[in-house]
């Protein structure tokens, strides 16, 4: 299958070409074009993953691909590039985040079942083997009374703010500690923060958001019957796991993940930004 590429700001678009093309470890795909924000972005993207074609309009591809990734490291950018392949049927991988608001999530998303196209979307921190074992071990502890995450994100990033890099908290929280969050709050501390996510009942996870000086990503709990900590190591290719998962979906045209817990994280998201204003704790609306 022939993949083309939107986006080359962002370094995920080099490296999935070249864990396809020049690594060839993805059997039966090679991805074949890509455009870039710039034209030096997407030549020096195709330079480092072999990519043949370097087009200067992503409409150039309609025709020419089986498949698409979009890979801008605004979310705002990503519904508006898929929809004319979405329209065509071809199956779609967005990158983290999937967009930027929730309502423009829901219409693209119905859209996409209108024309028969697959989409999905995820971060890769849950497709560490490293997160993967904590939540072998998580289940080991019995009743989880407490737990959290913690990484590096920036409030203030031009690529989103606590979308661009909260997303992998976000995601990672709700896969381990369950979905159906009620309301959120952020408390802020100069350029860090921490966030809450609450759930019905007593259970509240924390998220810590480090500005400067984080060494990565990890996440604990504590439990009726011990405790669990875990710094998330990335795995050796941290793509693969990713790219064999959204792979599958374009062969196979079943997506791996429900609509609802693509849209979940970003309406989280939504409604941090909106307690990062407010200062008091917001709805996560539906």
């Amino acid at each position: 299958m022939i993949i083309g590429i939107i986006g080359a700001e962002n370094t995920h678009s080099a490296a999935i070409a070249k864990t396809i093309n020049v690594e060839k470890k993805i059997k039966g795909f090679s991805v074949r074009y890509i455009w870039g924000e710039t034209l030096q972005f997407a030549r020096t993207a195709a330079a480092e993953g072999r990519i043949e074609h370097v087009v200067r309009n992503p409409s150039e591809m309609l025709g020419k691909i089986d498949a698409l990734i979009v890979d801008h490291r605004h979310p705002i950018f990503h519904l508006v590039a898929a929809e004319p392949f979405i329209r065509r049927g071809i199956p779609v991988f967005i990158d983290k985040p999937f967009c930027y608001r929730v309502l423009q999530g829901k219409t693209f998303l119905r859209r996409a079942v209108k024309y028969r196209a697959c989409v999905t979307s995820f971060s890769l921190l849950p497709e560490q083997a490293a997160f993967r074992d904590f939540t072998l071990q998580l289940k080991k502890i019995g009743k989880v009374l407490s737990a959290g995450t913690y990484g590096p994100c920036d409030l203030k990033s031009p690529y989103g703010g606590i979308f661009f890099y909260g997303i992998h908290q976000v995601e990672m929280a709700l896969k381990a500690f369950g979905y159906g969050v009620n309301k959120v709050a952020l408390t802020k501390n100069e350029e860090s923060a921490t966030g809450l996510l609450l759930y019905p009942g007593e259970k509240i996870v924390t998220l810590n958001f480090i500005k400067n000086g984080c060494p990565g990503f990890g996440i604990w709990a504590v439990g009726s019957k011990g405790s669990i900590s875990k710094q998330i190591c990335f795995d050796k290719n941290v793509y693969l796991a990713g790219i064999q998962k959204f792979t599958k979906m374009f062969k196979t045209r079943r997506e791996p993940i429900e609509y609802n817990r693509i849209l979940n994280p970003i309406q989280i998201l939504e409604a941090f930004q909106k307690a990062g204003k407010s200062g008091i704790p917001e709805k996560v609306k539906a």
